[in-house]
């Protein structure tokens, strides 16, 4: 371990090592009026209040395809195309973003193989046709430019990572479509092969909630496929295992078959957006501007080009935040005044099945029985039955214009405010070129 924190020291730059920037730095005894004015722009700039996250997921690039995924929540977001069937989950610790209502954490990361998890991307597919493994990548791709983006130290950051936590990973960051991909077999660090899927196509492939956390190994007839490719128990040996070019080829993604996935790691901190490497940090929103705004998950295949499946993960802030926010506040306010509607609705119909009928005076001789006073008696609340009592008025749960806080809804409002088209974010957030990632590149050996 000594030798390991040797190493990262020597690695990483510190903060008088003429390695850093100075293009990057602030001279704060300079008393120049436009620098002053240029660090009081990046502070507000800085600032992860003004930022908000919006998470998306389809079968490819083009997030005109994409729906929205409800982070930290127990709905899967189902994807589909050519090649399979997928559901996706997605959870954040300190999530900063929409929906509104989205839960902070999740109980994921209580389990203590997450506790020090920032975030996981997990998933289920079940492929509609055979899918050979060797040439199958997972990582990001840009279909634009980034190197007039990258902050100072992304190549030592980049050597931490391959050191120390994915030696499959290869990377060009300064490409005209930049690129870091890892074999997927390799990349994910759970990796489940399970059962023949049921005959229906269109089946998706969910996991039990009670099964959220993924652990390495198989069920069912997967078991017999994980014994007879030798593959090791342990997640780490088989993440090495899958390093080599022969073993991949002997694994065949089957058609019909369920595999499910979970790739996380305590180093990107969405809450702050920073990335966090042993002694080494780097404050992400500085280098965000128009292009520069997407994280892109891809799973594909690189020889090919085809796209499995993508997440997103977009940064909004400005003039597209408020958009995004007053769309969600809309679509929250439609739904609470429907369901505040409904139990009026619900507490008239009550009212009208307990009114009383009005209390005659008996009769005698076929006359009303002659009081001392002209009026019919009335019961007091004393004695009148139970059964007869005036019903309590519906309550609502809030006032319309509080029902933008919807993490004090009921678990059912939420759920249905969750399943609510958000088309307008998602058009505000697409790129509008879609073009694939590159094909070629360092990593020899998926070609």
């Amino acid at each position: 371990m000594s030798a390991l924190k040797s190493k990262l020291a020597s690695a990483v730059p510190t903060a008088s090592s003429p390695s850093s920037s100075p293009r990057n730095s602030v001279d704060l005894n300079d008393n120049n009026s436009s620098n002053a004015a240029a660090t009081s722009m990046a502070k507000k700039k800085d600032d992860p209040d003004k930022y908000r996250l919006l998470v998306t997921a389809g079968p490819s690039y083009d997030t005109a395809t994409h729906k929205q995924v409800y982070v930290n929540t127990s709905t899967p977001t189902h994807v589909s195309n050519e090649f399979l069937d997928a559901s996706i989950k997605v959870r954040i610790r300190g999530y900063r973003g929409l929906p509104s209502s989205s839960p902070l954490s999740s109980p994921y990361f209580d389990d203590p193989l997450h506790e020090k998890d920032q975030y996981s991307i997990g998933f289920t597919f079940v492929p509609k046709q055979d899918l050979p493994s060797k040439d199958v990548v997972w990582g990001n791709d840009f279909d634009h430019p980034v190197r007039d983006r990258l902050p100072p130290g992304v190549n030592t950051a980049f050597k931490i990572v391959k050191d120390f936590v994915d030696p499959g990973l290869e990377m060009d960051a300064y490409a005209d479509e930049p690129w870091l991909y890892g074999p997927a077999l390799s990349c994910w660090f759970a990796f489940h092969i399970g059962d023949k899927a049921g005959d229906d196509q269109g089946q998706q492939p969910d996991r039990k909630e009670e099964d959220d956390v993924l652990h390495e190994g198989a069920s069912g007839s997967g078991q017999e496929i994980r014994k007879s490719l030798n593959l090791p128990e342990n997640a780490e040996k088989r993440r090495k295992h899958f390093l080599s070019t022969s073993n991949r080829e002997a694994l065949m993604f089957e058609k019909g078959r369920t595999y499910s996935g979970d790739f996380y790691n305590p180093y990107l901190d969405f809450g702050n957006f920073a990335l966090k490497l042993p002694g080494f940090s780097i404050k992400v929103i500085k280098y965000i501007d128009e292009k520069s705004h997407s994280l892109r998950y891809v799973f594909k295949n690189r020889k090919t080009g085809d796209v499995y499946f993508c997440v997103s993960l977009n940064l909004l802030w400005g003039e597209q935040l408020e958009k995004a926010s007053k769309e969600d506040e809309e679509v929250i306010g439609r739904f609470a005044g429907a369901e505040v509607g409904a139990k009026a609705d619900r507490g008239a119909a009550a009212k009208e099945e307990t009114r009383e009928e009005p209390v005659r005076a008996p009769e005698v001789n076929g006359h009303a029985e002659q009081r001392d006073s002209d009026e019919l008696p009335s019961k007091s609340p004393q004695s009148q039955p139970a059964s007869a009592a005036e019903p309590n008025p519906p309550q609502a749960d809030g006032p319309a214009e509080d029902a933008p806080g919807m993490r004090d809804k009921p678990d059912h409002v939420q759920e249905e405010v969750r399943k609510m088209s958000i088309s307008d974010m998602l058009q505000d957030t697409s790129s509008k070129d879609t073009k694939d990632a590159p094909k070629g590149g360092v990593l020899d050996e998926l070609d």
